[in-house]
C-alpha cells in the first residue's frame, strides 16, 4: 500500500448513524471498504472476499475458535474481523478430530477510530501483498465487473 495514502484519517460518519446501520461500505482512495459495527466494536476491512471477490456486506458473523469472523456468503470462507485471518477446519489424521487452523492473513483490515462521536478509518499500512488487495487493482475490478455482467445478463434460453 502507498504509505502516503495509508496514514490519512478518513471521516466515515457519525457514530449513532453507523451503529444504527450496523454495516456500510465506502470507497477511500479508490479502495472499497466494509465498516461493521458488532458487539459494540467497529471493524473495517476490504469489501470483497480474498477468495473470489464476493462482497462480504451480507456475510454472517460467528465466533469461531474464540475469534469473531465474517462468513463469505458465496463460498463460506471464514475471515476474522480483527486481523483478516483466514480460518479453516480440518482433521489431523493422528487425532481424528476436526480443529480450526489458520491460513494466515488473507483479508486487509483497516484501523477504526472514534473521536467525539465521529468515526474515522485509517487505511492499513501493513507492508506487502495481502490476497484481498487483488480486488482493489484494475485487473481485479475488471474481473469482478465481468462476473457481475455475466450474472445479471438475461438467460438466452429463458422463456419470455
Amino acid at each position: 500500500m502507498d504509505e502516503k495514502k495509508s496514514s490519512r484519517f478518513y471521516f466515515i460518519g457519525k457514530k449513532d448513524d453507523l451503529v444504527q446501520a450496523k454495516r456500510t461500505h465506502v470507497t477511500l482512495d479508490g479502495r472499497d471498504i466494509l465498516i461493521i459495527y458488532h458487539q459494540r466494536v467497529f471493524y473495517a476491512m476490504d469489501l470483497q472476499c480474498y477468495h473470489a471477490g464476493s462482497t462480504l456486506l451480507n456475510g454472517d458473523i460467528e465466533e469461531i475458535n474464540k475469534k469473531l469472523c465474517i462468513i463469505c456468503p458465496k463460498h463460506k470462507y471464514k475471515i476474522t474481523l480483527a486481523e483478516g485471518e483466514g480460518l479453516y477446519r480440518a482433521a489431523n489424521p493422528a487425532e481424528k478430530v476436526k480443529r480450526w487452523y489458520s491460513k494466515g492473513i488473507k483479508q486487509r483490515v483497516h484501523k477504526v477510530t472514534e473521536v467525539d462521536e465521529d468515526i474515522f478509518v485509517t487505511l492499513s499500512d501493513c507492508p506487502g501483498y495481502i490476497e484481498s488487495d487483488y480486488y482493489q487493482t484494475e485487473k481485479g475490478r475488471a474481473e469482478l465487473s465481468k462476473a457481475h455482467d455475466s450474472d445479471s445478463a438475461p438467460d438466452a434460453d429463458a422463456d419470455d
